[in-house]
């Protein structure tokens, strides 16, 4: 077990703040700020809320002698990304009613909203509780929203392997009162266990925790980037249990050569009925050896490497009480979501629909807020979110399948035809919200997509399966690391440059440029498809072929 003596600040914030209360109820109420506590700042994001400011008025706040332009995004936890058509219905009212009006699809699979200000943050978390929705452990040192392939089409057992994200997540929930007493007035969660917390204790984790489940041929969750990455396995047409990945993870510091980017190591395989235990035992030994120090450097990744993946495995059996059996074959084909229709094996239908970065809003000819809104108003189809920051529509009958088709016609979903670039990219958030980012993401990504797809064109590669993705930062919220092509902000519009993953999420890329604009991406990328295009074997992917031939920095 550690026996750290150092403790970071947020250590002894966790500690004092009487199973994540802090003094959030003072800090709500307090009318003569738009923020709330500092200690509680850290602490908030336990319940799956963040405070942020709006970045484009601070110097316009300054230069009046203006508190900052404060605000809270709320990020709900939905295992596996399902809601209701009922639920999304009142998602959809709660953000025009409290927030900026955009539901914001996350790359872990759910929701979060910005421009909440701190008086209506209570309503807003009881609103979407009495939609049967909460945030607790959406953010903070806990198990976080646990993700899970989208698509039905791809396996007979794609449901009974979807149900274990909600499984995971319940057992790994946060064990203390605090989110029923703060936000919904001593109103008990359903399925809630009274305190103590035989997993997080009074210190929780030492770092973010992230859960992963993959069903193959499909990796579209990016299951090697996560502390526990899960991939179903199947025998005779059975589904029989998971391969087990531990120490994945993306997040680094700009000049800071002890962090790094991670992806998971295969432990080995267990059994359906041994899973939820093993998951909760890998958390425990991160609790008791991840670094409580240095924060950077407080992943399970770190640990592992610290441990060796032998000595945690060791540890981990010895916890478990059994050793893990050999891993069992596995192979993925492809990450990018499929889009359009598809049918699982109980004859219900389901349309993957385009989201740029995860923004749900109407754009001329293409109004998939307001698609959405009709089918669910009707009851047609429930909503899953995916690792992608599309929307599907589920569990649609073949006697409804005509009316939502006639809506996505309507609002122009079904006739839209996308580049393959553009239909797999990613960005993360950035600015104007995010407090870590040093670039745009976002609101930049999709102009920027906009000059490439003509140099894709020039050289006969629109139809190239390409992955690129964008982050304001290093903390590798939109998964970057593992793209083709990946864009870190390093300043405003400077960027670093990635290349050479592949394209199942196995491979991570590497650095190839530092501190790019715009022009100097556009030259870098039209050089290299001109070199891929003349040089490149039979069947080669953009990633691999730079791997083969690129010159990196590191």
């Amino acid at each position: 077990m550690s026996t750290d003596t150092k403790l970071s600040v947020a250590e002894a914030q966790k500690l004092a703040s009487r199973g994540l209360r802090g003094t959030l109820g003072a800090s709500l109420t307090d009318p003569l700020t738009g923020q709330v506590a500092e200690a509680d700042q850290f602490i908030i994001k336990f319940h799956g809320i963040y405070q942020q400011d709006n970045r484009d008025r601070r110097d316009e706040r300054e230069h009046k002698k203006l508190e900052r332009d404060y605000s809270f995004m709320i990020r709900l936890r939905i295992p596996g990304g399902d809601v209701s058509a009922e639920q999304w219905q009142g998602i959809h009212r709660v953000a025009k009613q409290y927030t900026t009006g955009v539901v914001k699809i996350t790359t872990r699979q759910t929701v979060q909203f910005h421009g909440i200000i701190k008086a209506k943050l209570k309503p807003t978390v009881k609103d979407f509780y009495a939609l049967g929705l909460d945030s607790i452990a959406a953010c903070g040192d806990v198990n976080r929203n646990v993700m899970a392939g989208v698509h039905p089409s791809l396996s007979p057992f794609h449901k009974e392997v979807h149900d274990f994200a909600d499984k995971i997540s319940t057992h790994l929930l946060p064990k203390t009162q605090a989110f029923s007493e703060v936000w919904l007035d001593g109103e008990k969660l359903v399925g809630d266990t009274p305190e103590p917390d035989p997993l997080y204790q009074d210190r929780y984790l030492p770092r973010k925790f992230k859960i992963a489940i993959a069903i193959p041929p499909h990796n579209e969750v990016d299951v090697f980037a996560n502390d526990i990455g899960l991939i179903a396995i199947q025998e005779n047409g059975k589904f029989i249990g998971f391969n087990v990945l531990a120490g994945g993870g993306l997040s680094t510091t700009h000049g800071n050569s002890s962090t790094y980017a991670r992806l998971g190591s295969l432990l080995g395989f267990v059994p359906t009925e041994k899973t939820l235990e093993t998951v909760w035992q890998i958390a425990a030994v991160q609790r008791d050896f991840g670094n409580r120090e240095e924060r950077r450097l407080s992943r399970l990744k770190y640990t592992i490497d610290r441990m060796s993946v032998e000595g945690f495995k060791a540890t981990l059996e010895e916890r478990l009480g059994f050793k893990l059996a050999p891993a069992k074959p596995f192979e993925f084909t492809q990450r990018g979501d499929i889009y359009g229709w598809q049918q699982d094996v109980n004859g219900l239908h389901y349309f993957t629909a385009f989201v740029e970065n995860g923004r749900v809003i109407d754009t001329e000819g293409y109004a998939i807020e307001q698609a959405i809104f009709d089918m669910t108003a009707q009851n047609l189809a429930g909503v899953r979110f995916t690792g992608n920051q599309n929307v599907m529509l589920t569990y649609i009958t073949t006697e409804n399948k005509p009316a939502v088709q006639t809506i996505l016609e309507k609002h122009g979903i079904a006739q839209r035809e996308l580049s393959k670039i553009r239909r797999d990219a990613l960005a993360c958030v950035a600015l104007n919200t995010c407090p870590l980012a040093m670039a745009e993401a976002q609101r930049y990504l999709p102009s920027l997509i906009s000059k490439v797809e003509p140099l894709l064109a020039k050289h006969g590669l629109l139809e190239q399966e390409l992955y690129i993705r964008m982050t304001g930062c290093p903390n590798g919220c939109a998964r970057p690391y593992l793209a083709e092509i990946g864009m870190i902000g390093k300043a405003m519009g400077e960027y670093n440059l990635y290349f050479a993953g592949d394209q199942s999420g196995q491979r991570l890329n590497r650095l190839y440029a530092e501190s790019q604009n715009e022009a100097q991406i556009l030259e870098t990328l039209d050089k290299l498809f001109a070199q891929y295009v003349a040089e490149r074997t039979k069947s080669e992917s953009f990633g691999d072929f730079i791997q083969r031939v690129g010159t990196f920095l590191v």
